[in-house]
């Protein structure tokens, strides 16, 4: 049987866990809303009063999805943003995160990919239960430039191309394999 203080405690842990995976279900889906170019879902990741430092660019939160999404296009075919470790410490309904990212940069020449190891410091809040990015500030640690043009080699073709809308196949229900679709 278990005692008031146990289910307490369990309460707790169950909460803290929960809160956890809901900021960085937050922070991995500001990911692929961008590399979708999503500006609804980028924004819907954010807190109104947010702002975003990427370099020496300080972005206000409602500006930030359509800058993000114009800087990719200006330079990129496609992007992907990847986390790897996440480091989360609570402090009652504010977050502190460093979350390393991977980027991958697929440049406008159709020849060139640019892979870019980087971290996200966030810092998020819960409001009315729900977890959003308050403040992000990104940093640059490394990157590998490489030969971006085997997807178009033979050992890709008929792969399904990434979309920057909302006709990418992430966003179909229910996911059915076949043979047409955007590909390689």
């Amino acid at each position: 049987m278990i005692d008031e203080a146990e289910l307490a405690q369990l309460k707790r842990d169950v909460q803290q866990l929960k809160d956890r995976q809901s900021i960085l279900d937050c922070i991995q889906r500001e990911c692929r809303a961008r590399d979708r170019q999503d500006v609804a879902q980028i924004a819907g990741c954010w807190w109104e009063d947010g702002v975003d430092e990427h370099g020496p660019i300080v972005t206000q939160a409602p500006d930030y999805p359509a800058r993000a999404n114009a800087g990719h296009r200006a330079l990129f075919n496609m992007t992907s943003h990847n986390i790897t470790n996440h480091l989360c410490e609570l402090d009652g309904d504010t977050a502190y995160c460093e979350s390393y990212v991977v980027g991958g940069l697929f440049w406008l020449d159709d020849k060139r990919t640019t892979i870019a190891f980087g971290r996200y410091l966030d810092q998020l809040e819960k409001r009315q239960g729900e977890w959003r990015i308050l403040t992000r500030r990104c940093t640059i640690e490394m990157s590998a430039d490489t030969d971006g043009s085997w997807v178009h080699s033979k050992n890709v073709k008929g792969f399904l191309k990434a979309l920057w809308n909302g006709e990418d196949p992430s966003y179909e229900r229910p996911i059915v394999a076949r043979p047409d679709g955007v590909r390689w």
